[in-house]
């Protein structure tokens, strides 16, 4: 029987905001779906995607510097990485550099010519779909 793969949750964790999106269950493509104050309960938030989504996989930007160097804000993003895979034992938390996805992110709203006012809020959903859709086409959806 052909089964289909569980989703793919994404997270794009900055200071202010997290963006997230999420995998078709497919694999294939990603989607922006919310995006999350980091100063408020956040991970309560989470929570209720996880469990409407029931992803296999929790995908976290890791910001490596242009050099690939880890500083202080991928040690952050790696510890958060261990509460989550404790918070949710069944989903794998994997850590993804995503150094580019703001830029990319940015570049994207601006060919699709997104007005300023509007853009704050989506470049963070953005990059998490960005991020996810460079692990997915990256990992072959495996």
């Amino acid at each position: 029987s052909f089964m289909l793969s569980r989703r793919t949750l994404a997270l794009d964790i900055g200071t202010v905001r997290i963006g997230v999106a999420v995998s078709d269950p497919l694999g294939m493509f990603a989607q922006g779906i919310a995006v999350l104050a980091a100063a408020s309960a956040w991970m309560e938030e989470l929570d209720a995607l996880v469990k409407t989504y029931d992803p296999e996989t929790l995908l976290l930007g890791v910001p490596l510097r242009t050099n690939g160097a880890r500083g202080p804000e991928a040690e952050k993003i790696e510890e958060l990485g261990r509460v989550l895979g404790e918070r949710y034992p069944s989903v794998k938390v994997v850590l993804h550099d995503e150094r580019f996805s703001t830029v990319m992110a940015t570049q994207a709203l601006l060919e699709g010519d997104v007005s300023r006012k509007n853009r704050k809020g989506k470049v963070d959903k953005v990059a998490a779909a960005l991020i996810l859709q460079s692990w997915l086409d990256r990992s072959g959806g495996v």
